[in-house]
């Protein structure tokens, strides 16, 4: 067994065998890039130019006075492409190059890391194919459009829940055929190693800047450190550099769709337990048989059964707490945010601004919390819109 492969017993290489020289390539590849300043420089050039970094940390001023403790929202709606997902996509597809191969494959739930990986080979010239849900290319179809636009194939995947998990299974299927010439482009902290290892070292970014940003402002570290959980890049990215600052409370959100007691949501953590999923050995929702159940979230992006090993370990080993909100909370915090600070979140993101808006009715105005708003709400306004109308997703 390879140790390093694993966070605790959480993690692995749960693939066919014919992928298992390719995940080596990869790891070699990405650990000889992480030592090498020409790549490392190179990373720092498209992260600054042209995705924009760094991202401010905002002070939310009327969100804070309302719901009682001081609350800062770290921007990474403000990327280029709106969402987080880029900051992994860039790093990857540089791996990609560097490993010579021509085509990208991905898959995508909310669109984000798919319009990323669009955006990421249109500018290095690369051929990309999206694999995405039937359900989910209706609920996200403005970021299909700009899939193409970019010039991108979007596959779509009838099968299951036609959402994540399936857009998944589709996508590693065709890896195993075309691994020679094809790099598969993960989105989330999930996958056989070392794609969790990748996806967390790519988005630390995130936790880097909040941490510096956050001491320059307040000569301290923040009391709490949230995000909204679904495979768990954003999270992680958002958690990875305050995991050794035990004082600093870590807490993830999952999605408790219609309620955690109607089995319509997508809390692996709070509902699932362990098993094996898209090469990996963590929390997932399943049946007595073993048989992954359907997961449910008006967020595409949180629409899926599990969640990355290394969440898995934070869970079991305590340094971080996941909870759950449901649909109607996620809703109502995002026409919050909208209405008292003028930005419009993702839905996935709301989850987290949700239970922030609990957690900070038990602090006070001494007390610091910071929340990653991890993309932009334009790719939702239809779901919003029906959900307002009460048309769909209604608990």
């Amino acid at each position: 067994m390879n140790s390093k492969a694993y966070y605790g017993k959480f993690g692995g290489q749960f693939v066919a065998e014919s992928l298992m020289n390719t995940l080596e390539e990869l790891d070699q590849t990405f650990e000889a890039a992480l030592k090498d300043p020409a790549f490392l420089e190179e990373y720092r050039y498209y992260m600054e130019q042209y995705v924009g970094r760094e991202t401010p940390l905002y002070y939310a001023k009327r969100f804070s006075e309302t719901y009682g403790t001081n609350i800062y929202l770290k921007r990474e709606d403000l990327n280029h492409t709106g969402a987080h997902k880029i900051n992994n996509v860039i790093g990857q597809i540089l791996l990609a190059r560097r490993m010579g191969k021509r085509k990208v494959i991905a898959e995508t739930g909310a669109g984000q890391h798919g319009v990323a990986t669009a955006t990421g080979a249109a500018l290095f010239d690369l051929e990309c194919t999206v694999y995405m849900g039937e359900e989910d290319m209706k609920r996200q179809a403005l970021n299909v459009m700009r899939m193409e636009m970019l010039g991108a194939k979007v596959v779509c995947v009838r099968s299951g829940s036609n959402t994540l998990k399936d857009a998944t299974n589709e996508a590693i299927r065709t890896w195993a055929k075309t691994a020679e010439d094809t790099f598969y482009v993960i989105g989330s902290a999930v996958g056989p190693y070392p794609y969790p290892k990748i996806v967390r070292e790519f988005q630390s970014v995130i936790s880097r800047e909040a941490k510096r940003q956050f001491f320059e402002k307040q000569h301290k570290l923040p009391d709490v450190v949230m995000a909204c959980v679904g495979g768990g890049s954003n999270s992680i990215g958002m958690f990875a550099d305050f995991i050794g600052d035990r004082d600093v409370e870590l807490i993830g959100v999952e999605a408790a769709g219609k309620g955690i007691e109607t089995g319509e949501h997508a809390a692996a953590m709070a509902e699932g337990r362990p098993g094996t999923l898209h090469g990996m050995y963590s929390y997932l929702l399943q049946d007595t048989d073993g048989n992954i159940k359907l997961a449910h979230s008006i967020s595409a992006g949180l629409d899926y059964p599990g969640v990355g090993p290394e969440h898995a370990y934070l869970k079991d080993s305590g340094r971080a707490q996941y909870v759950s909100v449901t649909d109607a909370e996620a809703m109502d915090a995002l026409m919050e945010l909208c209405r008292l600070e003028g930005i419009i979140p993702a839905i996935e993101s709301a989850h987290a601004l949700a239970y922030a808006m609990k957690k900070a009715k038990t602090m006070t105005m001494d007390q610091n919390l910071i929340v990653c708003l991890s993309g932009r709400g334009d790719k939702d306004v239809h779901t919003i819109a029906d959900y307002l109308a009460g048309k769909a997703y209604l608990n």
